[in-house]
C-alpha cells in the first residue's frame, strides 16, 4: 500500500476509471453481438439498422473518452460492417 497521500487517492480514482472502462467495454461487446444476432435473423430491417448505427456510436463514444484506441475503433467498425454485409449478401 502507497504512503505518499497522492498516491493512495490515484489508487481511488484509477479503481473508479477501471470500473467504468469495464463497464464501457462490456457493453461494447453487447452491442457488437446484439447487431450481429439481429442482422443474421432479419437482414436489411429497421432493427437490424438501429442496432448497427448502436454498435458503431458507442465505439466511437468510446474511442473519443479514451476506453479504446480510435485506431482500435475503427478496426472494430470495420470488421463488423464486413460480417454484417456478408450476412445481408447471404441472406
Amino acid at each position: 500500500m502507497a504512503n505518499i497521500k497522492s498516491q493512495k487517492k490515484r489508487i481511488l480514482t484509477n479503481a473508479k476509471a477501471q470500473e467504468r472502462n469495464k463497464a464501457v467495454k462490456s457493453e461494447l461487446k453487447t452491442r457488437v453481438k446484439t447487431a450481429v444476432r439481429v442482422a443474421t435473423t432479419e437482414p436489411g430491417s429497421d432493427e437490424s439498422v438501429e442496432a448497427l448505427r448502436l454498435a458503431v456510436k458507442r465505439l466511437d463514444k468510446a474511442a473519443t473518452k479514451g476506453v479504446i484506441h480510435k485506431n482500435q475503433a475503427a478496426n472494430r467498425k470495420s470488421s463488423l460492417m464486413k460480417r454484417i454485409s456478408a450476412l445481408s449478401a447471404s441472406a
